[in-house]
C-alpha cells in the first residue's frame, strides 16, 4: 500500500505497467528556465524540504531577469508550511510575495485547524480577508502540485479543494491516457501530461511528469487565451 495516501477524490485507475507513482514525501529541488509569453525571462526553483518533526515546506520562486519580466512582477515567491496528519497533507501557513520595480505585494495566510478556518492578511482585496471555512483535505496551490505528482497515473481523474489567498475552489484534473515523448530544453522524457479540466474559458494549467523525476519536468499556465508562465526543468536533485 502507498505510504502517501490520497488527499482527495481520484478515479480508481490502475497504474500503467511501467508507470511508477510517487508514494512518499522526499526532499527535492528542481531548477527551471522561466518563459514569459514565449520568451526566456529568467529562472525558477521548486523545492520540498523538511521543516522539523513531521513538518515540511514546499516553495516556488520565480526570478525574472530579462526584458520587462522583473518590471511586470514576474518575480514571485510562494511557500507553504504543512504537516502530515491522518494521511493528509495539511497546510499550516502560506506566504505569497510578488516583487517588481513598480510594485511589491506580500500576503500571509494561516490555517487554524482547531477552529476550522483559514485567513489571509496583507496586500489582498478586503473581500478576501474574511475567514474561510476549512474542510479536511483542503490544499494550497503548491500542495495541489504535490498531490498531482502523487496521484497521477495514466487516465486518472483527480479532484482537490483549493483553499488559498482567501478563496475556495474545486479543482479537477485529468491525466492523459498514456505517456508520450516530450522535449524539455535539450532533453527528452517519456512524460505524462496532466491538465486542469475545469478552468475558466481561455485559461489553462498543465503539468508534465516523468518517471524517476521527483519534480514536474514542465509547468505551463495560460490566461485569457495567452501563454503566461512556462517553467521548463533544466536540473534537479532528490533523495
Amino acid at each position: 500500500m502507498p505510504t502517501w495516501p490520497a488527499l482527495a477524490a481520484a478515479a480508481a485507475v490502475e497504474p500503467a505497467p511501467d508507470w511508477q507513482p510517487i508514494t512518499s514525501l522526499t526532499p527535492f529541488e528542481g531548477t527551471y528556465q522561466a518563459f514569459y509569453k514565449g520568451r526566456l525571462a529568467g529562472d525558477a526553483t521548486l523545492a520540498l524540504a523538511r521543516a522539523g518533526a513531521n513538518r515540511w515546506q514546499v516553495s516556488l520562486e520565480v526570478r525574472g531577469k530579462r526584458g520587462f519580466a522583473g518590471v511586470l512582477g514576474l518575480n514571485l515567491l510562494q511557500t507553504t508550511l504543512f504537516e502530515q496528519h491522518n494521511g493528509q497533507l495539511r497546510p499550516l501557513t502560506q506566504h505569497t510575495e510578488r516583487r517588481g520595480l513598480f510594485l511589491g505585494k506580500k500576503v500571509e495566510g494561516s490555517y487554524d485547524w482547531n477552529n476550522g478556518t483559514a485567513q489571509w492578511r496583507g496586500d489582498i482585496d478586503r473581500r478576501r480577508r474574511a475567514p474561510v471555512a476549512l474542510q479536511a483535505g483542503d490544499l494550497s496551490a503548491l500542495l495541489i502540485n504535490l498531490a498531482i505528482m502523487r496521484d497521477a497515473v495514466p487516465g486518472a481523474q483527480m479532484q482537490y479543494r483549493f483553499a488559498d489567498l482567501g478563496r475556495v475552489r474545486l479543482h479537477q484534473y485529468q491525466a492523459a491516457a498514456r505517456t508520450e515523448i516530450t522535449e524539455v530544453g535539450e532533453l527528452s522524457y517519456d512524460a505524462l501530461r496532466v491538465w486542469r479540466s475545469n478552468n475558466s474559458p481561455g485559461d489553462a494549467m498543465v503539468l508534465w511528469l516523468a518517471n524517476g523525476v521527483p519534480t514536474p519536468i514542465r509547468i505551463a499556465q495560460q490566461e485569457d487565451g495567452q501563454d503566461t508562465i512556462d517553467l521548463q526543468l533544466i536540473q534537479y536533485q532528490g533523495e
